[in-house]
């Protein structure tokens, strides 16, 4: 194809940018060592760098930093980071380093450097390759979302309301973009003011907007009291030294029971006595962690008796996080069971995404349980399924006022993870209370207020009690779904028609750097 050459233009600081756009996003992943303005940052100088090479150098430079960045969220997370979970990582961020070759293959042919139409490739390939990895990957939106980055910032969050995450992770693509095209016209104002003025006004409208709908419209209904309860430090840290002791999970299954009973039981009652304290107290929903108590196939029946008596004789609905062990495969089940005031069971939910590399267990089959209450409407997901949006939005599709999430997690990873799950109730309408083991136990509004909140490793006492609203609100995302992702998608396929198009009919525009590189190559172009 005549004259088809993209330019190299000259930067020998190219590598320079390289490395600080690698700094930046290792703080860019939301981990223990998040700093959300890196997020906005890195893409900057990531782009710069590979604009001012050619593309398959461009794309190996940005894939090594992603590897790094993929192995340094491992570490801070807590994550043998020469685990089998490395090779997945390293899949998502092949992924996501794809936005940066699509724009440099693009970009040029779209207009002069910093054109309005050149800086949209980036952002719309960026929420393409998050979209891919939230749908298709067993990781769900868990790394690499840039949303996620952005846990504090709630006026700019708002917007996954209608966009979903993919709102939020598009604006701060965006803004690298335009940045990248800044720097290419050298700051000139004249040629740089469209693209500069239609983000401005975007981004602008997004966060008023979102201080507007925090400021005016904040939850109205009658609220609900809410506890979590998770079990002592002392009676965790004595059944987790037992499990520990077995070698490998069918050993434990095969253990005798009478062995394993009495050290289930201690964090039973601990459960139990806790959740009877928090319902004379006035709890009328309780919520016990993922796997909070551990039991036998045997013995499940008599415990969920225990719990319904104890229901009935409060009047509360009371969800139980169960850990079932079996001496057949498969040998673990993680199960949600909600019990009613009439101590009946409402559900039985198992977990329908394990955590790779992490967990053996049979999945669920991913339906979202609801049920009408007094309270509102409640839902059900546990842990990890609150990292995959299209399975949160069931519930905000069903009307789900309040989800619970019994969760359990590590000291390294607990408290992003719980982060993480705010986007999920902001998306959906739905307040979001998340009970966490060994992390940060969280009750949000639908527009991402913390209403209470508690550390595992640094509460006397592991309980959470929230005033909960008892209504939530139906968003647009909840409706739609992901219509925002889908426009990205087919606004990319357009501009790489035009693009295609474009490289037959003459050559593609030069990027700010060597004009002579770019006559050469067009040199013999009609």
């Amino acid at each position: 194809m005549r004259g088809s050459r993209l330019p190299q233009p000259a930067d020998r600081l190219g590598y320079l940018w390289l490395g600080i756009g690698t700094v930046l996003s290792l703080f860019a992943v939301h981990g223990r060592w998040d700093v959300p303005v890196a997020a906005w940052l890195y893409g900057v100088f990531l782009l710069r760098y590979t604009r001012t090479r050619r593309p398959f150098v461009g794309f190996v430079g940005v894939w090594a930093a992603s590897a790094v960045s993929a192995a340094f969220w491992l570490y801070e997370s807590g994550v043998d980071v020469l685990s089998p979970i490395l090779l997945l990582c390293l899949a998502l961020s092949t992924v996501l380093t794809v936005p940066y070759l699509v724009d440099r293959l693009l970009a040029p042919r779209l207009g002069v450097p910093g054109a309005l139409v050149a800086t949209l490739v980036f952002p719309l390939a960026r929420v393409c390759a998050e979209y891919v990895n939230a749908m298709f990957s067993p990781a769900g939106s868990i790394f690499g979302s840039l949303a996620a980055t952005q846990h504090d910032n709630r006026p700019l969050l708002q917007v996954a309301a209608v966009t979903g995450s993919y709102g939020v992770s598009f604006l701060i693509a965006w803004f690298a973009a335009v940045c990248a095209g800044v720097w290419e016209r050298r700051f000139s104002w004249p040629a740089i003011r469209i693209p500069v003025l239609a983000y401005g006004v975007v981004l602008g409208m997004v966060v008023i907007g979102g201080g507007v709908r925090l400021a005016l419209f904040p939850p109205s209904a009658g609220t609900v009291r809410v506890a979590g309860v998770s079990p002592t430090r002392s009676a965790l840290a004595h059944r987790t030294a037992m499990l520990d002791s077995f070698a490998s999970l069918s050993q434990l299954a095969q253990a005798d029971p009478a062995l394993l009973r009495p050290v289930f039981a201690t964090v039973t009652d601990d459960l139990l006595a806790a959740s009877e304290r928090e319902a004379r107290a006035g709890a009328r929903i309780i919520v016990w962690p993922e796997t909070g108590a551990g039991v036998l196939t045997g013995d499940r029946a008599e415990l969920i008796t225990r719990v319904g008596v104890l229901a009935r004789a409060h009047g509360v609905y009371l969800e139980l996080g169960l850990g079932v062990l079996s001496r057949q495969q498969p040998y673990v089940r993680n199960q949600a069971v909600l019990i009613d005031p009439r101590g009946q069971v409402v559900w039985t939910y198992e977990k329908a995404h394990p955590v790779p590399g992490l967990e053996e267990l049979t999945p669920g089959d991913g339906v979202v349980p609801t049920v009408d209450t007094p309270y509102g409407r409640l839902g059900n997901l546990i842990c990890f399924d609150a990292d995959f949006p299209s399975l949160a939005r069931q519930g905000g599709s069903q009307g789900v006022d309040l989800m619970l999430v019994p969760s359990n997690d590590w000291r390294e990873f607990g408290e992003a993870h719980t982060e993480k799950a705010t986007l999920r109730a902001i998306e959906n309408g739905y307040s979001l209370v998340r009970q966490d083991t060994n992390g940060l136990a969280q009750t949000v509004d639908y527009q991402g207020r913390v209403l209470a909140s508690s550390n595992y490793f640094t509460s006397d006492q592991q309980t959470m009690v929230a005033y909960v609203p008892s209504k939530g609100v139906r968003t647009i995302y909840a409706a739609v779904g992901d219509v925002f992702a889908w426009l990205c998608v087919a606004a990319l396929a357009v501009l790489v028609g035009v693009a295609a198009r474009r490289a037959v009919r003459w050559p593609v525009r030069p990027l700010a750097g060597r004009p002579a590189v770019a006559k050469r190559a067009s040199v013999g172009s009609p």
